[in-house]
């Protein structure tokens, strides 16, 4: 198996027959040998009985029908799962991603060493308020944080080597730092590609500005795991250990200042850095605490499926 087509999707059952076709089209005229792994998450309209019907007339087509929506990162997760192409191709179902760019994207995996090759979508077709403009703030912000040098983390458009695929766990809402888990996992051969963008042809888009939002939200959520998310103890240890020898330090001089000093003057209880001297002492005991508990939580862990398929298509 050289191709392995993996299309997560949710109400698109006017494009999914097109797409098909498309799809079909280009890895007959090339020669590959692939399957076309459609992912159905939660469809309220005909989507399942399109997909159910292409299953039952071509072999290559197999399907992945979920309980209810569980997410884009969710619906990746199941198709990374059961991808068994050398190379493995995400791409939406809303026909705005073009097929014939696959077999150069195949190319520079197998030829030119890639782990991971990324769209980049130049020019969008997308509304400039609600999409473009969050996008690219998006994107600054993404390359800033991570590291990795892409214009465009959010194209639905990428190849990636199978084993990276297995390598790595999508969850919540994380499909947008793909790349940025494949760097963390060790995988750092990442380029990127111009690919076209087409204007919608059905329906309506289901990302809107909220989406964004949670967008950056999930970037400091990676930065922090990408930092700290093998060693929380290097993190909440040293804030812990800065906040108890602060602690340490008014305790000592209010102790050395009551036996030494001035020992008729006020009370220690009565004095501000008693309570300085508490509170930074607890927050550091918390902070260690944090550390410690983070350390066996991530000693404990233990792979958690959050999505429920109800259905599968042609998989064996």
């Amino acid at each position: 198996m050289q191709l392995s087509i993996v299309i997560p999707l949710l109400n698109e059952e006017e494009s999914i027959n097109e797409l098909y076709h498309w799809i079909a089209n280009v890895m007959q005229s090339n020669g590959f040998l692939y399957e076309l792994i459609f992912i159905d998450d939660g469809s309220t309209d005909g989507s399942w009985e399109v997909i159910q019907d292409l299953t039952q007339k071509h072999n290559e087509v197999k399907a992945i029908r979920f309980l209810k929506n569980f997410g884009k990162s969710q619906a990746l997760h199941a198709g990374f799962a059961k991808a068994s192409g050398d190379v493995v191709i995400t791409m939406d179902a809303d026909l705005q991603d073009n097929p014939e760019e696959i077999p150069e994207l195949y190319k520079m995996i197998i030829n030119d060493g890639y782990d991971l090759v990324s769209g980049w979508k130049k020019k969008r077709y997308d509304s400039v308020v609600s999409k473009n403009l969050p996008s690219k703030l998006f994107n600054f912000a993404a390359r800033k944080t991570s590291g990795v040098k892409l214009h465009d983390f959010n194209c639905g458009l990428k190849a990636y080597r199978n084993d990276l695929v297995k390598s790595i766990e999508v969850t919540g809402e994380m499909h947008r730092y793909i790349p940025v888990l494949a760097k963390n996992a060790g995988f750092d051969a990442i380029g990127e590609k111009i690919v076209q963008h087409q204007a919608r042809k059905y329906g309506n888009t289901k990302f809107g500005a909220e989406r964004f939002v949670r967008g950056f939200l999930d970037l400091i959520t990676i930065w922090f795991l990408s930092r700290f998310g093998k060693r929380p103890m290097h993190l909440f240890g040293a804030w812990g250990a800065v906040m108890l020898f602060v602690g340490f330090c008014f305790a000592a001089y209010l102790g050395v200042d009551k036996l030494f000093i001035n020992p008729s003057g006020r009370l220690i209880t009565e004095r501000p850095q008693f309570y300085i001297a508490l509170t930074a002492m607890i927050l550091g005991t918390q902070l260690f605490l944090a550390g410690f508990l983070g350390e066996l939580l991530l000693r404990n862990k233990k792979d958690q499926q959050n999505y429920i398929v109800k259905e599968e298509q042609n998989f064996g």
